[in-house]
């Protein structure tokens, strides 16, 4: 019998990348499709669910930049698919896509990593400057980490981690 997996989207950033092989990927928030996100989406399907999930990990990417200001300044969402039971639950408010993570994720449950390509870089590092400006409600800066999400992320398979990283630096 096959285990239950869920999809969960990990913000994250590419000092994070790099130890993700050996370590795993140290993280205890992140983002999936939970019943309040459901409740909250009634008439979204899964795709656009997903959706949500993924663009809320890549917006509290922007808060991990804050956080390492040596980081490049990329977004990284890591798609994992965990077993049910290594998925806690989140804040439970209705629309929240969070989630806590009760362990580190090892690279063998990574779908997919996300990154942003180089064009977005000036964006992305202005909005990370502004984050929780706009996440107390200040429209400048909303308007700028709008700006950084004007911006999709590039797929790459788990095996392009190495190359990714070298890119990245």
């Amino acid at each position: 019998m096959t285990e239950d997996l869920v999809r969960v989207y990990v913000p994250a950033t590419v000092p994070m990348l790099s130890r993700l092989r050996e370590q795993g990927l140290a993280a205890d928030e992140a983002h999936a499709v939970t019943p309040a996100l459901r409740e909250w989406y009634a008439e979204g399907d899964d795709e656009e669910l997903e959706y949500v999930a993924f663009t809320r990990a890549a917006q509290d990417a922007l808060q991990l930049l804050r956080a390492d200001p040596a980081a490049p300044r990329l977004r990284v969402v890591v798609s994992v698919d965990l077993p049910a039971e290594a998925v806690g639950r989140g804040d439970g408010e209705l629309g929240s896509s969070a989630v806590r993570l009760t362990q580190p994720v090892p690279v063998t449950a990574v779908a997919a990593l996300h990154v942003d390509g180089t064009e977005a870089v000036e964006d992305i590092a202005a909005a990370a400057e502004v984050v929780a400006d706009a996440l107390a409600g200040d429209p400048d800066a909303q308007f700028t980490v709008d700006g950084a999400e004007d911006h999709e992320l590039e797929w790459y398979d788990v095996s392009e981690l190495e190359v990714l990283l070298r890119a990245a630096s």
